[in-house]
């Protein structure tokens, strides 16, 4: 998050050379003279100069230090090649790896916060200094960062209003247009634009605004031209004083540009004039005062309706595992994005939970975003029933592209635990198709989890699940103890030794043995180590049953593999899929069977018994390809591995404070687990208190944030976690 001192601004172009650099240089000037302290970020400057001590030297920074001397300025990546940033980066093998938006968005606030914090007095401003940052693009909108960001992307991920500098030349309306498309299809502000004149000529864009040509101005969104910066020789001028004398120009013109970005943020710079600071004064006071007396209505009104809401969502909507009589709190969420949710009143949480550990990217990236809007303009759903569509191929391709090379064939479902009953149908159709009629129980091991719908349930835990009140009616399945064999353990071989017994005793009867791989979710956030899935494979393969892999929480990354089975370098014979497979934008899941499960099924004319409506919906495949793309990426590697080792660290104090039996830390999962079950509702209203989103059960409270969350982001949950703790607020 941004200080709230910080006054952002995001200055792209409608194309290369529209005049970026003379605009965000005029500004810096127009602002450091109104007496604010300014910082000129450059995140990505190509055709860098090495100077003589062999550095690279930006010439877009050095003509702002030129123009603004009293500003700070920072580049963040720097090419000697004058090209894309993409074909920069892939020339000079920035790292070996592609540029990516999310790091670069990481880095900016990183940059924004220390600055604005270094000091909070100018020189020159009267009380406390209000800080503008100016950040200056490179190229257009859709300039590449890599083969599936632009710097759209990266401005989106900042989210900072947008000026649009638009060149004064043929083409210019076009160019415009498009680049006001592109904004809107990422959601962000405009806060208008600056028409340059990058040489000396009069445009159709000039005439445009002028008023002669009206149909074209409506065609601009209505976004306000709030300067026009006209030709300036003198900037290249050889004497100094004719080069000050320009920039003094230039600043002059793109004074109502620094004005707009006050006035849009809440801030206006200071008059120059005491007399005008008097009289406005006193009129902003009347203003205030009517203004305060017209929020207030209007507050009362959205209060009344905020209150309504939620009574009636108290009163007749169901939440899930709450009595619908006496159910747990609800918080009104009006917004998100990144790693935050957005309450109504304007609180924001830091999210833990990644919704359920789906948003493995965040809320709304605008990959996916744009992946949603695209389909959705086509053709949102079709029934799977004798049709087929390109999003749903595409993602069957990626998927077993990256899953385990055994599996052949994917079935899409609508949710995980949809997904798990369909996996234990195929393994129940197999088993009747060979003829083997006596396989029709699966067998597990206790402490897991799979889901809530009837199957599923019958393999999660019968005693201490949350299911144990339907054991009367659940088909009765094969439980053998929890594997007790720590993950960061030395392996005891007699972990698997009860598992082996009872699976022989029952070898004839058991279709099937499902597992989550690695981690147990929902059943206790139990990490076991690898040997033990090795060891039931291969006594599975002895017996003759399928394997099952339940990896709807642990796939896509998030124990540190793409997919937890690779811990143990495991193949199994079904693999069910979900939550971040569409990174928690659509509801969607899979499973995916090997070729000779679906021979065996498929045996004298057989089928699949099992089919949704909305299976391999389209918005939800197109989704999930864009999700699977980003993960494809292999960014995600280093971003868990980060996420391991500040969750290690900022849980790890937890391990000695009252109460605490256990922490553990896997991949972008961190546990902490209690003697008792904690108050729930108690610890959540605390949690909310300390600007955290954390949603803790039985006896763990655990963390399961989005990958792209920053070390600051993660350094406030931990924290809010140990001072929870501290001040037994799970009690």
């Amino acid at each position: 998050m941004l200080p709230d001192n910080a006054l952002c601004l995001s200055i792209a172009g409608t194309d290369t050379d529209a005049g970026k650099t003379v605009v965000t240089a005029a500004l810096a000037r127009a602002a450091v003279a109104a007496g604010l302290r300014t910082l000129i970020i450059k995140p990505i400057q190509t055709g860098s100069i090495v100077d003589a001590q062999g550095k690279l030297q930006a010439p877009d920074i050095a003509l702002c230090r030129e123009a603004a001397p009293g500003a700070d300025t920072h580049a963040l990546l720097q090419f000697a090649t004058a090209c894309s940033p993409q074909l920069a980066a892939q020339l000079e093998a920035l790292d070996e790896k592609p540029l990516r938006a999310h790091p670069l968005a990481e880095e900016i606030g990183k940059v924004v916060r220390e600055w604005a914090l270094a000091t909070t007095f100018c020189t020159n401003a009267p009380g406390p200094c209000r800080n503008l940052v100016l950040l200056e693009g490179a190229g257009g909108l859709l300039t590449p960062l890599s083969h599936r960001e632009t710097l759209g992307e990266l401005f989106a991920l900042l989210g900072w209003p947008v000026l649009l500098v638009v060149a004064n030349r043929l083409g210019a309306i076009n160019h415009a247009l498009l680049s006001l498309e592109a904004l809107r299809s990422r959601h962000l502000p405009c806060l208008g634009f600056v028409m340059n004149e990058v040489r000396e000529a009069q445009s159709e864009l000039e005439r445009t605004i002028r008023g002669e040509n009206p149909k074209a101005v409506e065609s601009l969104g209505h976004k306000p031209c709030l300067a026009k910066l006209p030709h300036v020789p003198g900037l290249n001028a050889p004497e100094f004083s004719a080069r000050e004398a320009a920039w003094n120009g230039a600043a002059r013109a793109l004074s109502p540009v620094l004005h707009a970005v006050g006035t849009w943020q809440g801030f206006a710079p200071k008059t120059t004039t005491q007399e005008k600071r008097s009289q406005e004064t006193v009129s902003k006071e009347t203003a205030a005062q009517e203004t305060a007396a017209q929020e207030t209505a209007a507050q009362e009104t959205v209060d009344q309706e905020g209150v309504a809401l939620l009574r009636f969502d108290r009163e007749h909507l169901w939440h899930p595992y709450t009595s619908p009589l006496r159910p747990l709190r609800a918080w009104e969420a009006v917004g998100s994005s990144g790693a935050r949710i957005r309450l109504k009143g304007g609180r924001e949480l830091v999210d833990g939970m990644a919704s359920w550990w789906c948003a493995i990217h965040g809320y709304n990236h605008p990959w996916l975003m744009r992946a949603l809007q695209t389909q959705a303009q086509s053709m949102p759903h079709l029934m799977f029933g004798g049709l087929t569509h390109a999003p749903a191929v595409r993602l069957g391709q990626r998927l077993l592209g990256m899953a385990p090379p055994a599996l052949k064939h994917v079935f899409f479902a609508d949710s995980g635990s949809v997904a798990v009953e369909v996996a234990l149908k195929m393994a129940l159709q197999y088993g009747q198709a060979k003829g083997e009629t006596r396989r029709t129980q699966v067998m597990t091991v206790r402490g897991g989890y799979h889901g809530d719908t009837l199957g599923a349930m019958s393999v999660c835990d019968p005693q201490d699940g949350m299911h144990a009140l339907f054991s009367g009616i659940l088909p009765k399945q094969i439980f053998a103890p929890r594997p007790e064999c720590r993950f960061d353990a030395p392996y005891n071989p007699a972990a698997e030794q009860a598992f082996a017994k009872i699976l022989a005793a029952h070898a004839d009867l058991v279709a099937a043995v499902i597992l989550e791989p690695i981690v147990q979710g929902a059943g206790g956030m139990w990490f076991y180590h690898p040997a033990f899935l090795r060891g039931v494979h291969a006594l599975c393969k002895q017996h003759g049953c399928l394997l099952i892999l339940d990896e709807i929480a642990t796939g896509f990354g998030r124990t540190g593999k793409l997919f937890a089975c690779e811990h143990a370098d495991v193949q199994p014979d079904i693999l069910c899929l979900g939550k971040g497979l569409s990174g928690g934008v659509m509801t969607l899941a899979a499973t995916l069977a090997t070729h000779e499960v679906a021979e065996g099924i498929s045996q004298g004319g057989g089928m699949l018994m099992h089919g949704s409506t909305f299976m391999a919906n389209a918005l939800a495949c197109a989704v999930s390809e864009a999700s699977l793309e980003l993960i494809s990426g292999g960014g995600w590697r280093a971003e868990v591995a980060r996420l391991e080792r500040v969750l290690r660290q900022g849980l790890s104090p937890c391990a000695c404070l009252p109460g605490v039996v256990d922490v553990r830390i896997l991949g972008a999962i961190g546990v902490v687990e209690m003697e008792s079950e904690v108050n729930v509702e108690r610890l959540q209203a605390f949690f909310v208190e300390q600007g955290v989103w954390i949603r803790p059960f039985g006896r763990l409270v655990y963390l399961m944030p989005p990958y792209i969350i920053t070390d600051d982001e993660i350094a406030t949950l931990c924290t809010a976690i140990h001072r929870a703790l501290t001040q037994e607020a799970w009690r």
